[in-house]
């Protein structure tokens, strides 16, 4: 009976599509609501209050410790007149395996996903109390208050986003098909590494001075703000020189990169010995330094007494090879135990008129006195005979008073009239060392009725007849 029964079944066509149209509803109707939990499956409801739904939708998920342990049922906005605003009361259907849970729990809305996907993260506490079927988890509990992508995304400026944007396609760019080169260098980080930990830790040691570096380093770049756009061309030009170089680069720019390396061990070893020699180049570039700034205004003299001096220069071999002989000679005398000591007399002799050349060099250099009388003698002998010049000369009438000029007198000239004063200065400032810059002989101020002897107040300036100066300082 049984076999005729079964036969009975599967021959019926209308009997089998009923049976697999039932299949198909029941598939569906729990394919549907399977977002809300199985049908026939029992569940933990409770209620989270929360700030915001923060974009969940029903049928989020709720997770512990990234399971899944439900689902979202319902989510409900509710006014609370005591706070002033507006938060959600999402219903959960949990699975019993969390029943009951902890008192103390946490709620979080967490991003699943970078589109916007959410779900409900719950973190169980320690409590030995939990939540009964159906209770409420109050808004304290809600914590910490969820960040959203967008919100981190509009922390930075529309300029920082569009910089950010480049930065990732250009380095998307660079590191496309270097999948290779990318392992290599992942694969010397760990010695690069170990190496750094002692290096890190010098700098982080506080004698250093890296904080003071860093603020240093900010301040610089805070100058080199103003002239960005200038680096940017800078930049912009380099590109364009190395493009150029780029027809060069092989194979002389490879060489000089291969050869570098043997230069700088050359360089390393022999720098060292060349200290002298720079030490004295910079002294000497320093003292030329007066003599450079004067070249500008004499190029064009020093053009042409090059030109002019370039045939000189040709018959110099032969006047050399003439001064062979006289050289030998100088080298035997320069050997000669009597030049020796003469030579030291002599540095003797310059170390003892040197203090006295020193005094007297500014009377010439700054005041022009040794010029000046040199004229006035010459003007005041000119005049002559056969036989030879005499001097000129004109009597000058003392004024009359006590103590006066002209006579013999115990005193200075002091008066009383406004003549009769005696104006002396035996010893004028002539810029010497130790001395005003001044060039006080014959711009002495004549004070009217008033002795006055030796250097007089104030300073008269370095100008004299002949030798501009900058005037009374």
């Amino acid at each position: 009976m049984s076999r005729l029964g079964g036969r009975a079944i599967a021959g019926s066509p209308v009997l089998v599509g009923a049976i697999t149209l039932l299949v198909t509803i029941v598939a569906v109707f729990l394919a549907y609501n399977a977002n809300s939990g199985l049908p026939f499956v029992p569940t933990y409801d409770l209620r989270v209050e929360l700030p915001n739904a923060a974009n969940l939708v029903v049928g989020n998920d709720v997770r512990v410790a990234g399971q899944r342990v439900g689902v979202i049922d319902d989510i409900e906005p509710v006014w609370d007149p005591e706070r002033g605003r507006s938060t959600a009361i999402v219903s959960m259907k949990l699975d019993t395996s969390v029943e009951p849970l902890p008192v103390d729990s946490t709620v979080v809305v967490r991003s699943r996903s970078a589109l916007g996907l959410k779900y409900v993260e719950i973190t169980p506490g320690r409590a030995s109390a939990g939540y009964p079927e159906g209770s409420l988890v109050p808004l304290a509990q809600a914590r910490p208050e969820p960040v959203e992508i967008d919100e981190v995304f509009n922390a930075f400026t529309p300029a920082v986003r569009r910089g950010a944007q480049r930065s990732l396609d250009g380095l998307g760019a660079g590191f496309a098909g270097r999948g290779r080169s990318l392992n290599l260098a992942l694969e010397a980080l760990p010695p690069l590494l170990r190496d750094l930990e002692p290096v890190a830790a010098n700098l982080a040691d506080s004698r250093t001075g890296l904080a003071r570096f860093v603020r240093a380093l900010g301040a610089f770049m805070r100058e080199l703000a103003p002239v960005a756009e200038t680096q940017a061309a800078l930049f912009a030009n380099l590109d364009t020189t190395f493009s150029a170089l780029a027809s060069v680069a092989r194979p002389y720019l490879q060489e000089a990169i291969t050869r570098s390396v043997a230069t700088q061990d050359t360089a390393l070893a022999e720098l060292p010995r060349q200290r002298p020699f720079l030490r004295n180049a910079t002294a000497l570039s320093r003292e030329l330094r007066p003599g450079l700034r004067a070249l500008p205004p004499t190029a064009r003299a020093l053009a042409d007494a090059a030109e002019a001096g370039t045939p000189a220069l040709r018959r110099t071999p032969p006047f050399n090879r003439r001064l062979t002989g006289l050289v030998r000679e100088v080298e035997d005398f320069s050997t000669d135990p009597v030049a020796r000591l003469g030579a030291g007399r002599l540095e003797s002799l310059a170390g003892t008129l040197r203090p006295p050349v020193d005094f007297l060099t500014p009377a010439q250099t700054v005041c022009n006195y040794v010029t000046l009388w040199l004229r006035n003698v010459s003007d005041l002998l000119s005049e002559g005979d056969g036989t030879g010049t005499w001097q000129r000369f004109i009597i000058i009438v003392t004024p009359v008073g006590p103590n006066s000029e002209g006579i013999p007198s115990t005193a200075p000239a002091d008066g009383p009239t406004v003549e009769n004063h005696l104006h002396a200065n035996p010893y004028p400032n002539t810029a010497a060392p130790g001395q005003p810059r001044e060039c006080e002989a014959g711009n002495e101020d004549y004070v009217v009725g008033q002795t006055t002897i030796g250097n007089i107040p104030g300073n008269q300036g370095t100008v004299t007849q002949g030798q501009p100066g900058r005037g009374r300082e």
